[in-house]
């Protein structure tokens, strides 16, 4: 296999820390296995975040996420287990992590964890006409 999962996240330097705009990714086959049964969990993971000086490499971001598809995990830990290396990793301004869960047994459930750097505020909404 010419890759490996890995467990370290890969940056590179934000083209434009001036100014503030936000990153979307959007990961719809993650999977982890439930640390109970060992049967897989599959998710649909929504990133986005406002980048200070550093962004997520792509191809180092999917490798990471590779690396819990043999790791029994609860949807709450491993949800605030990703925000909180990729906010290690990248100390962005804000960053936002929703994690989707398919339904198990009979139960679907979301987890979303935030981290925003002190004194950052978002920008005011904009609405066109």
């Amino acid at each position: 296999m010419p890759t490996q999962p890995a467990t370290r996240i890969q940056t590179f330097p934000n083209p434009a820390p001036e100014q503030d705009y936000t990153v979307r990714m959007s990961v719809p086959e993650f999977t982890c296995l439930c640390p109970l049964t060992g049967q897989p969990d599959f998710a649909t993971l929504e990133l986005e975040y406002v980048p200070d000086r550093l962004c997520i490499e792509l191809k180092a971001f999917k490798l990471y996420l590779w690396s819990f598809r043999d790791r029994g995990a609860f949807h709450e830990a491993v949800t605030n287990e990703i925000i909180g290396e990729l906010a290690g990793a990248t100390a962005p301004r804000f960053m936002r992590l929703r994690a989707h869960f398919n339904v198990r047994g009979g139960i679907t459930t979301s987890v979303i964890a935030e981290r925003r750097a002190a004194g950052w505020r978002a920008p005011e909404a904009v609405s066109l006409p």
